[in-house]
């Protein structure tokens, strides 16, 4: 039993590095997310290379979500560590972003794992270790964004921000303009609900705090770096 089971957790070792391989290079076919989402709002993705995503949203998708993207090597300590003390603050009814979940975390979720909380967030949370520190080390940090940009969900039905580019304002991803691309971004804690187009009051309020923080770290030189190309 003990052999059969060192067999299966070999075999699924393995499975998973070569899935991580393909993945450096091809897109992955459909997401699990992805899936599920299809049977109910419908599934518009297009996926594109790093050259078709703008610079924008590259930005923007920093700016909201994950800061030191460039400095950690998939999970922030100091996010973490503040996220289990929090500050005592005024309750809001608007959900701000950008919390302990890394743009890596995030995207070893989106493309390997489930969504979900209750009991299946703390099952999926050793998996998402495993392929956090995994995609760190085969992928590299401009083909995690790239994929992150592509995978996540973005709107109603919209996947990856080529979809939420055109479903929005009708145009590429490769010309969305800072403000569009903050936008599309500031909705990201729940895409379904925060819509950039009509533009809810969540997305009103909160895609002016990512510009700033955009114009914050755009002269931060591994950011600069990393979307130079």
């Amino acid at each position: 039993m003990l052999k059969k089971l060192r067999r299966l957790v070999f075999y699924l070792f393995l499975s998973s590095l070569i899935y991580v391989f393909i993945t450096k290079f091809f897109e992955p076919p459909i997401t699990i997310t992805q899936f599920t989402n299809a049977f109910g709002l419908g599934l518009k993705r297009d996926y594109v290379s790093w050259n078709e995503l703008s610079y924008n949203i590259k930005l923007a998708a920093i700016a909201s979500e994950d800061q030191s993207f460039t400095d950690h090597m998939g999970f922030d300590w100091d996010a973490i560590e503040k996220s289990l003390h929090p500050k005592k603050k005024k309750k809001s009814k608007i959900p701000i972003g950008g919390g302990a979940s890394t743009i890596t975390q995030q995207t070893a979720k989106n493309v390997f794992l489930w969504q979900g909380a209750g009991i299946s967030r703390y099952i999926r949370k050793l998996p998402e270790i495993y392929f956090t520190f995994l995609i760190e080390f085969v992928w590299g940090k401009k083909r995690i964004l790239e994929v992150y940009l592509n995978v996540i969900e973005t709107g109603p039905g919209c996947f990856g921000m080529e979809a939420a580019a055109r479903y929005y304002f009708h145009k590429s991803a490769k010309k969305l303009t800072r403000d569009e691309a903050a936008m599309i971004i500031a909705g990201l804690p729940n895409p379904k609900k925060f819509t950039a187009n009509p533009m809810t009051s969540r997305v009103a309020w909160r895609y002016p705090q990512i510009l700033r923080e955009m114009n914050n770290i755009e002269t931060d030189e591994d950011i600069v770096a990393l979307l130079k190309n």
